[in-house]
């Protein structure tokens, strides 16, 4: 008998009128807010303009999204190029599939090139929209949970979620362990230890972005572990897990090289940005400014106003 277990919405669309509002893509496009919102907090902080992690992340964005599908699509072809299948679902992003190697991978590209018009190091980018991306991931994993997808090994615990079953997709009914929520759980972790690291040790030159991958692959690795659905298998372990080990084992050495090589962290992460911010008189304070006319004309009878000359010492008379 079930006592407890996470229930599964009955369906993954709500209908506003003919307007479609899809789980899947309301939780992705919420979470790149978030991670626009919290990188341009964090790129302010640094002593960048506010905007900027925006106005790259036009570039970033669609490239992540195109980078995701496409490692989705290539690494499942079968779904979509298999017998009996329909090729044009590939492009059916609404109903799920994006790989999050793809998406980051691409993604870099775009923000990239957002970076070189903007004149700003992509390090001291990626090191600000870390936990950002963190957190979208840890949003966007609920998508999951709307289709029903991508779940973990049977369970009877009580937080195992239940998913409905469908012969269509050979879905079969039952219990699962509810792997979207221990990644998103994962993740809102890895957020956090990005901000405590960052701030306890002043990462810089990317550093912050290889903890964030570094500190994810341990999560995804195990998350992977427990998932049931069909994936490509190497020596007996899921290409994700692959995928996994070999980012860890990447971030890992990038931070340990990158210490060495550039210490600290940068000074400048945008050109200009600081310059802007001073005070119009080498860094003065901007009350401290030539005091107007309606200042001067409430001067009290009998005193002297500092802008105004001294007179001039009354000549001595001769000496008879």
């Amino acid at each position: 008998m079930e006592l407890a277990y996470i229930p599964s919405p009955s369906t993954g669309v709500i209908h506003l009128g003919p307007i479609p509002l899809r789980g899947y893509a309301f939780c992705i496009i919420i979470g790149v807010f978030v991670a626009v919102w919290l990188g341009n907090k964090r790129w302010v902080a640094r002593g960048g303009r506010a905007g900027t992690v925006a106005d790259i992340a036009v570039w970033a964005v669609p490239f992540g999204l195109v980078g995701g599908r496409l490692y989705h699509v290539i690494t499942d072809y079968e779904l979509y190029f298999g017998s009996g299948r329909n090729w044009v679902d590939a492009f059916k992003v609404w109903e799920g599939g994006l790989g999050i190697w793809g998406a980051v991978a691409l993604g870099a590209v775009g923000a990239w090139i957002g970076c070189r018009r903007r004149g700003i190091p992509l390090p001291a980018y990626a090191d600000a929209v870390a936990p950002g991306i963190a957190i979208a991931q840890a949003i966007g994993r609920w998508g999951n949970w709307f289709n029903q997808e991508l779940y973990g090994r049977p369970t009877d615990v009580p937080w195992a979620l239940k998913i409905d079953p469908n012969p269509a997709i050979g879905r079969v009914g039952g219990t699962y362990h509810p792997t979207f929520l221990y990644e998103s759980l994962w993740c809102l972790g890895v957020a956090a230890l990005v901000i405590w690291a960052d701030r306890r040790f002043k990462l810089g030159h990317g550093r912050a972005f290889a903890v964030y991958v570094a500190a994810y692959t341990v999560g995804r690795f195990w998350t992977e572990y427990l998932r049931v659905d069909d994936a490509h298998h190497v020596l007996g372990l899921r290409l994700n897990g692959w995928t996994a080990i070999l980012l860890f084992l990447a971030a890992v050495a990038y931070i340990v090289v990158s210490t060495k090589r550039v210490p600290g962290r940068e000074a400048v992460v945008e050109p200009g940005a600081q310059d802007e911010d001073a005070s119009p008189e080498d860094g003065a304070p901007a009350d401290a400014q030539a005091p107007t006319k309606a200042d001067l004309t409430k001067a009290e009878p009998g005193t002297r106003s500092a802008a105004e000359p001294a007179p001039e010492p009354a000549p001595e008379s001769k000496k008879l």
